[in-house]
């Protein structure tokens, strides 16, 4: 016997009780969230934390823009629908997945239980009532309904997860640098002591890890040893008490400073000015969203590709802030004079085209590209199942995850705050 196609009910034949009761709890959790933004914008502005401020209204212009993106599709979702087009330009060469690899994915899905057999057929007369022939035969719609509801889906969790990761790079990158206070405490007691001033910075010299190489050395001399070095120290301790205190007594000479002046405290503010350059999403970001669904084509594997691209970028860009150092002190060690005013010269033409700002960039596309990664993932998975075609290898599944929280970490917890210390002094 036939299953009798289940009927769609409009808001006119639903109950009050359960419209109201799931209108209730999308208004409380909308003002629970705004009211928090509220409270969190008005403790910013009252600490004066003006940078945090302004990243914060950047992450709400973000929300407002993709939400604003989520009610357009809400809105025109069946008039796009309604758009035919010749079926012959839907082929398989474009499209992310094969027929067979969908029916293959369908089957292992349905197969695990009843329950799940049941919403899915559920879900499928659904949406063939939505999609009901409104293109005649030998075409097919522009977009589908249910396309455009997973795309729909899509924003949304992007939108979570770039947040999320937004709000974890500023943790990680604050708790890192606030583990070199007591760096910053133990100059302020040393300054009165020109015995103790002279000692430390002695000490700084051969506590130095560029320093301790002997310069007469041939790999020294042709630099791939300390570019070697350079790149194996990120996973280290990427920067030590000997680095920072070069560093901070290069910024203070330089700015003509008192040997008082807190410049632990201003590099925590710059790191929120900073912070508020990486957190926006820019229209060549949404440019490389676009071209990478454009280019996702079947058997590209173009997801594991992808997740290469921020583990590489993190590992070049830290090798280039420690080299950065490196060069540094190498120079300190041949100031003459050392304790009579000598000035390190921190300076643009130490980074790449003289800009320093460019590590800046290269950072927030890693970071947008973690978050893309890890909002692609969850997306998959929800929305097409663990044994889709976009997950049907595991094993690039999981390294995709391992590097993209990887480098999430490596970025946040030490790139970043070495940027940050790095040029403060340019």
């Amino acid at each position: 016997m036939a299953e009798k196609p289940e009927e769609i009910r409009s808001l006119a034949l639903t109950p009050t009780w359960s419209v109201a009761t799931v209108l209730t709890i999308f208004v409380a959790v909308s003002l629970v969230v705004e009211r928090s933004i509220h409270r969190l914008s008005a403790w910013l502005k009252k600490t004066r934390r003006n940078p945090l401020f302004e990243a914060l209204e950047k992450m709400k212009e973000e929300l407002m823009l993709l939400g604003f993106i989520s009610l357009l599709l809400t809105a025109s979702s069946r008039t796009i629908a309604n758009i035919c087009i010749d079926s012959k330009f839907y082929n398989n060469t474009f499209s992310p997945c094969s027929k067979s690899e969908i029916e293959d994915t369908t089957e292992v899905e349905n197969g695990s239980s009843q329950g799940s057999r049941a919403i899915y057929h559920s879900f499928k007369r659904i949406l063939s009532e939505l999609n009901h022939q409104t293109c005649a035969e030998g075409y097919e719609p522009f977009v589908s309904y249910e396309g455009l509801e997973q795309l729909h889906r899509f924003i949304f969790v992007m939108a979570i997860t770039h947040v999320s990761y937004s709000c974890l790079t500023m943790l990680l990158a604050i708790v890192k640098i606030h583990t070199w206070r007591r760096w910053e405490e133990e100059a302020h007691r040393d300054r009165h002591d020109s015995y103790a001033e002279i000692t430390r910075a002695l000490t700084m010299r051969r506590q130095s890890t560029f320093v301790k190489f002997n310069v007469s050395n041939r790999w020294s001399r042709s630099g791939f040893f300390v570019w070697l070095t350079c790149f194996f120290r990120q996973f280290g301790r990427s920067v030590v008490r000997a680095d920072y205190l070069t560093l901070r007594r290069g910024f203070i000479m330089n700015h003509h400073l008192s040997s008082t002046y807190d410049f632990h405290s201003y590099m925590i503010r710059s790191m929120e000015e900073e912070f508020k350059m990486i957190v926006g999403v820019s229209w060549k970001l949404w440019g490389f969203v676009v071209a990478f669904m454009l280019f996702n084509i079947n058997g590209s594997n173009l997801y594991f590709w992808i997740a290469t691209i921020p583990i590489a970028l993190v590992l070049l860009v830290g090798t280039k802030l420690q080299h950065v150092i490196a060069t540094l002190a190498l120079e300190s060690v041949g100031i003459s004079g050392l304790f009579s005013g000598a000035k390190l010269k921190p300076r643009d033409d130490l980074f790449w085209f003289k800009k320093p700002e460019l590590l800046l960039y290269l950072i927030h596309f890693i970071l947008f590209q973690n978050a893309f990664e890890l909002a692609s993932f969850f997306w998959f998975w929800w929305q097409f199942g663990y044994y889709s075609c976009f997950m049907r290898n595991h094993h690039l599944v999981y390294i995709r995850l391992i590097l993209g929280f990887a480098g999430q970490f490596l970025c946040s917890y030490s790139t970043l705050p070495l940027y940050a210390l790095v040029t403060q002094g340019v």
